[in-house]
């Protein structure tokens, strides 16, 4: 069945390009984005995620990249891996999914399969996403086209599990396509796959992921502002309770990002709408996506007691990007943390030296330092332990008789 497959890889972002570059290793494979001047930067072999290793940017010639939809007419099966974010209101916003299966619609032949990988709550693909397909190709689903969901599992600047390194979860609209869709993973992966029984089965089993680790996250933010009460180093009781095998280790701090931040607002979505209001995880949403606030609190008071807290002080954070070691800055609540401070009158400076200045200025409207000035902050705060910080000396970075220094990962006040 895979013999003359052509794929059409739909997002070239974190997901979609090592998709892409892996698959074309041994199939035709196009890869689409809507943005031009990423698919012009690709096709000078400039990856600016970061995600294809600058060592293997030269595989990245094999794949066919093209902003032209029109590009997408020979292939046969069709990958969509476009963002899910939320709205204003925290409730899913399937607009790029929609407009992708729009997309496909458009291009899709008799015979063709569309597999997604985007994030949803059980039910997405077959109620939202086929339909929009049927409609714009005039094509009836599981009659003349077919389906697969196989949910991405990319972890953003993790070079021990690369894609080929991950297991997948597979699933299809027919048993027929469901061992497809497994086959076709399968020649790509070093590590197999997990069929799922149906396409609904898949599609919950990655919401739920990110959802449990953003309901243990949540506690364990709440026992860091707990133990912070009762001058209680959090991260020293995490390294002892961590010696009994079945205990799970995290860290406390800011969840940001395209994944924990976001997809447990689906799962709640779907929830509510067959009449179930999900308390624990609305509660652990709530207490992570407050975070920002307290840690920003929290400074406020050492600055306080510190003698620091004048209008104009300067403030300095370091690291905007949602987690460390990456230039991923996809909702990342450390800008949450900067808009507290900037409440208080405060003049914060942001330093992030793996992030793009352009990208986070587009966004955000900051400006990052070039380089952090010395003995000029009243406040030093580690918002994003990237590794090139550890060749940092705070201490050096405050002001004669400062002592404000803040790691959000770390002992809340230090």
């Amino acid at each position: 069945m895979l013999d003359n497959v052509c794929i059409g890889v739909i997002g070239l972002g974190y997901v979609g390009l090592p998709l892409a570059v892996e698959f074309s290793k041994k199939y035709e494979v196009v890869g689409f984005d809507i943005d031009r001047s990423r698919v012009e930067q690709l096709v000078d072999g400039v990856d600016r995620t970061g995600e294809v290793a600058e060592d293997r940017l030269d595989e990245m010639s094999s794949v066919c990249f093209s902003s032209d939809p029109q590009s997408l007419k020979r292939c046969n099966v069709y990958i969509v891996t476009v963002p899910t974010p939320i709205d204003m209101n925290r409730q899913p916003d399937l607009t790029p999914l929609i407009n992708a299966s729009k997309l496909v619609g458009t291009v899709i032949s008799r015979g063709d399969v569309v597999i997604y990988e985007s994030t949803v709550y059980p039910g997405a693909t077959e109620d939202d996403c086929i339909p929009v397909v049927e409609e714009f190709s005039g094509l009836t689903f599981n009659v003349d086209f077919y389906a697969g969901y196989s949910p991405e599992r990319i972890n953003p600047g993790d070079k021990l599990r690369p894609l080929t390194k991950i297991v997948k979860v597979t699933s299809g609209s027919t048993e027929e396509v469901s061992r497809f869709v497994d086959e076709l993973y399968s020649s790509i992966l070093e590590v197999g796959t997990y069929r799922a029984k149906s396409i609904r089965i898949a599609e919950a089993s990655k919401v739920i992921e990110n959802t449990q680790r953003d309901v243990n996250i949540a506690l364990i933010n709440e026992l860091a502002m707990i133990f912070d009460e009762l001058d209680i180093d959090v991260n020293d009781v995490i390294e002892a309770a961590s010696t009994k095998w079945n205990f799970v280790k995290l860290k406390p701090g800011m969840v940001g990002g395209h994944c924990i931040g976001v997809d447990p607002y689906y799962l709640v979505h779907k929830s509510m709408s067959v009449g179930h209001v999900p308390d624990i995880i609305r509660t652990a949403r709530e207490i992570n996506d407050g975070m920002a606030k307290y840690f920003s609190s929290k400074l406020i008071k050492l600055m306080v007691r510190d003698g620091g807290l004048k209008k104009g002080a300067r403030v300095l954070v370091l690291g905007v990007t949602f987690k460390e070691n990456c230039p991923d800055v996809r909702n990342t609540k450390v800008v949450d943390f900067v808009r507290e401070l900037e409440t208080y009158n405060l003049n914060v400076e942001v330093y992030d030296p793996v992030a793009s200045s352009s990208e986070v200025r587009e966004i955000f409207g900051i400006e990052l330092l070039c380089s952090p000035k010395h003995k000029a902050y009243s406040a030093v705060v580690c918002a994003v332990p990237h590794k090139c910080f550890s060749e940092l000396s705070p201490k050096t970075l405050l002001v004669e008789g400062s002592n404000v220094l803040m790691n959000v990962k770390e002992r809340i006040l230090s």
